[in-house]
């Protein structure tokens, strides 16, 4: 019995901590909660994925919340440091983020818990405006050329002429794939170009069977 009464003991004595009170514990989780509603809102409007991934971006804001915390046990006990620091160690995380962009959102999420959880609130609000504005700067300025995915099917014997009206139209454009058939020939050309309307003209005055213009942006077909 003594070792039952003991072991609850010190569980609630930890809840009158000074070093981390109730009140502190609040504060911090109700500034990552905004924050963490404001990286949700700036990924679900702002990023240039094609397809939106809502359980990425569900994963973005709960990062914070374990990382704030871990943040405040790591400010009140030296075991509990070393017990973490060791505990991390040996994670593993094996699902592969595919767009580098998502990196990005990740450590925003981690920035967002650390900071949050040292009581610098100044600092994740500053760094996320930052970062919000640099993003819609990124995103939505004018790059100039678009690329685009031009997939044409012809007779083989139509194929140079083709070819020769792409490269008048697009200087910067290049071959991905050449399928030849009975019938013809079907081909896939990355090109670089602000405006496919002139493309599309040209190439309806040829003998073009079928063609299509697919505008793509890294991995993510629009």
């Amino acid at each position: 019995m003594n070792i039952f009464a003991r072991t609850f003991e010190n569980i609630f004595n930890t809840y009158s901590s000074a070093s981390v009170d109730t009140s502190k514990i609040l504060s911090v989780l109700f500034m990552v909660l905004i924050m963490a509603f404001f990286e949700f809102a700036v990924y679900r409007l702002v990023s240039h994925r094609a397809f939106y991934n809502k359980s990425f971006n569900i994963c973005i804001v709960i990062i914070p919340f374990f990382v704030a915390t871990i943040i405040l046990c790591l400010q009140s006990n030296l075991v509990i440091t070393l017990g973490t620091i060791g505990a991390l160690a040996i994670l593993r995380f094996r699902t592969a983020v595919k767009d580098p962009v998502d990196m990005l959102y990740l450590l925003w999420s981690v920035h967002i818990g650390i900071v949050c959880g040292c009581q610098l609130y100044e600092v994740a609000i500053l760094t996320s405006l930052t970062v919000t504005i640099v993003l819609i700067l990124m995103n939505y300025a004018s790059v100039g050329r678009k690329p685009f995915v031009l997939v044409f099917q012809c007779r083989s014997n139509e194929e140079q002429e083709i070819m020769d009206c792409i490269k008048k139209a697009v200087p910067r454009h290049k071959v991905k794939s050449r399928n030849y058939t009975s019938g013809g020939v079907n081909c896939v050309v990355e090109l670089s170009i602000k405006n496919t309307l002139d493309l599309a003209e040209n190439l309806k005055k040829l003998n073009v069977d079928k063609f299509s213009i697919i505008e793509y942006d890294s991995e993510d077909v629009i």
